[in-house]
């Protein structure tokens, strides 16, 4: 690992100049992605610029709804109290994900924008097209127990780690980007991209962009969220699959507005439009959501070793959506 040279630039401004002026530049956060790229020698930036001096590390009201700034560490959004009574859902994925120590590490921006952790991916002794553009993706035949089912291409097969994107899916987050044109944003299901032909480029992002902060906007009343992550030990695990869902039904039970993203399945956060159109005006029963996650699925690729995820991610969902219904909590 050669050593970058080290930059802290104090305005956002300041840091998009630094990043974008130099094409082997980062931007360095919490680092717990990063770093540990840096060491496996994923990658070698010439400069790390650090965001530590930017401020972006405040929760506040913002048009009926939350934004949270960047540089804003996972514990402290897990634990914001109008977070977990407005948005239990981001609450609950961010306590999903990784240990105490992290959390308190890791930031919004550089949770939404950490890389996937597919053993060919961080593994320099095999080819990878996320990693080599055009070299091969050995997962296809090898290893592909966490491999997408949805949305992948012959490329990679790679899925995204983050519970917390999943979760900001479902409350359709708007993410605040700053760059060398200036400010904009986007919808969350804009930043991350599927792999096509290039699944080298993770976001939609260009060099140098900045995310600022993430606007979490007013939910409709009576919305009930909730997140469930199935993993192979009860802590410290991505997900097989995971859910997140957003439910209002009116007094009779019928749905009025349904939002499910689902983690473990494919590239990026995968918005389940299709179900949430089958679910729109019907009951929840789990039969019902059956049905709707069958149509959802019904552009699923999985290989044998992937074969359970659709089972998995149909009654996750299932329990997820009839537990919400009901007003009820999800088991831990």
């Amino acid at each position: 690992m050669s050593a970058p040279t080290y930059a802290r630039p104090t305005s956002p401004d300041e840091a998009v100049s630094a990043v974008a002026d130099d094409p082997s530049a980062v931007f360095l956060a919490g680092g717990s992605n990063l770093v540990d790229h840096l060491k496996l020698g994923i990658v070698a930036p010439s400069t790390l610029v650090s965001v530590a001096g930017l401020g972006l590390d405040e929760i506040t009201e913002q048009d009926g709804g939350l934004r949270v700034g960047a540089r804003v560490r996972n514990s402290d959004l897990a634990s914001n109290p109008q977070v977990r009574q407005r948005y239990s859902v981001l609450s609950r994925a961010l306590l999903s994900g990784a240990s105490a120590q992290i959390r308190h590490q890791a930031t919004t921006a550089g949770n939404l924008l950490q890389r996937t952790r597919c053993v060919y991916f961080q593994d320099r002794t095999v080819p990878c097209n996320k990693r080599e553009p055009g070299s091969g993706c050995p997962a296809l035949e090898g290893y592909g127990r966490y491999n997408a089912v949805l949305g992948a291409s012959d490329r990679c097969v790679a899925v995204h780690p983050s519970d917390m994107a999943v979760a900001m899916l479902a409350l359709d987050a708007q993410v605040g980007v700053l760059g060398a044109g200036g400010a904009r944003s986007l919808p969350i299901d804009e930043l991350h991209r599927l792999p096509g032909d290039d699944p080298s480029r993770d976001t939609t992002l260009e060099h140098g962009d900045l995310i600022t902060h993430v606007d979490l906007p007013a939910q409709p009343e009576g919305a009930r969220s909730d997140y469930v992550k199935v993993r192979d030990r009860a802590s410290y695990a991505f997900a097989l699959v995971s859910v997140a869902a957003s439910l209002t039904v009116d007094d009779d039970g019928t749905v009025t507005d349904v939002r499910v993203a689902w983690g473990g399945m494919a590239h990026k956060p995968w918005r389940a439009t299709l179900l949430e159109d089958a679910m729109a005006g019907g009951s929840v029963t789990a039969e019902n959501v059956r049905t709707a996650c069958a149509r959802e699925l019904e552009q699923a690729s999985p290989s044998q070793q992937t074969a359970y995820k659709l089972p998995m991610v149909t009654e996750a969902t299932a329990m997820l959506l009839t537990k919400l219904a009901a007003g009820e909590g999800v088991d831990r």
